[in-house]
């Protein structure tokens, strides 16, 4: 979801690209119906992995909550936002947790164009 806000607020000034750690192989279609409810098709993403990037390194890096368990990718810039994970949460904390992240990648946006 985060990259897919990326998509939507900042494409104009990032690339964003969205890997776990231990990614499933598919999108949670949980993620997919919260995305669909703000006009953005999660379908056309894929579930990859943090070793998938090889040696890109990155300006930013952000983790969603793993702590000593978050892989290695190379970054000028590391943030951990500590978002809990959603995929067993009723719809209505998903929808919580979907706009947290929105509010979050929108604020590392702005920090962004203001640098």
């Amino acid at each position: 979801m985060a990259q897919a806000f990326s998509k939507i607020h900042g494409s104009d000034i990032v690339n964003a690209y969205s890997a776990g750690a231990n990614p499933s192989g598919k999108i949670n279609p949980t993620a997919v119906e919260a995305m669909k409810q703000v006009g953005y098709d999660l379908t056309t993403h894929h579930s990859k992995s943090s070793h998938d990037f090889g040696d890109l390194n990155f300006n930013y890096v952000v983790s969603m909550g793993c702590g000593d368990a978050c892989p290695w990718v190379p970054a000028n810039h590391r943030i951990d936002w500590d978002i809990p994970d959603p995929r067993n949460m009723d719809e209505g904390e998903f929808l919580k947790v979907r706009n947290l992240i929105e509010n979050k990648v929108k604020d590392l946006l702005q920090i962004l164009r203001d640098v």
